[in-house]
């Protein structure tokens, strides 16, 4: 078959064939692209310096603020939300699995998973020592770490818990 390769098309005699791009999953692409993770990290550094630029808030209630903004919007994005939102060669097959889930093809730790479960865990620790452990700002910054890390779990991998999110 003579013809050229252009944007997962082949073009042949002037006809259009479908075709698949290399990477089925365009969802677990850009996780695994260059300089993610430094970007990642300078996202979470931008909110926390954001929320430090109200005056009225404490350096406890900020770096609490951070954690669960964090989390929160990490739980949304990683477990809650499911498919892709653009058109991919799969025939459908991750319409119902969270972004988590189609991850490196749901292989278990991966560097990209490691490094998305480890993030969470870190900006823990530092939550705790700049709130100086104080008790409600720990027990608001364990739970809301437990929100993001249970689903992370293997254990946990396609399970739907009371049905939520089963469809």
């Amino acid at each position: 078959m003579s013809g050229r390769r252009a944007m997962g098309v082949v073009l042949v005699w002037g006809m259009m064939l479908g075709g698949t791009p290399a990477q089925v999953n365009p969802n677990s692409l850009w996780l695994n692209s260059r300089g993610m993770w430094l970007s990642y990290a300078c996202g979470v550094l931008v909110l926390h310096l954001a929320l430090l630029s109200f005056p009225f808030l404490s350096v406890a209630t900020v770096w609490t603020l951070t954690n669960v903004i964090h989390n929160l919007v990490m739980f949304v994005f990683l477990h809650v939300l499911k498919g892709t939102p653009w058109e991919s060669g799969d025939q459908g097959k991750v319409r119902k699995l969270t972004h988590w889930e189609q991850i490196d093809d749901g292989i278990q730790f991966t560097s990209t998973r490691k490094f998305l479960t480890v993030v969470p865990i870190i900006l823990f620790f530092l939550t705790s020592f700049y709130t100086k452990y104080d008790s409600f700002h720990f027990v608001v910054n364990f739970i809301a770490l437990l929100l993001v890390l249970l689903p992370k779990l293997p254990q946990f991998h396609c399970v739907r818990l009371f049905g939520i999110n089963k469809y």
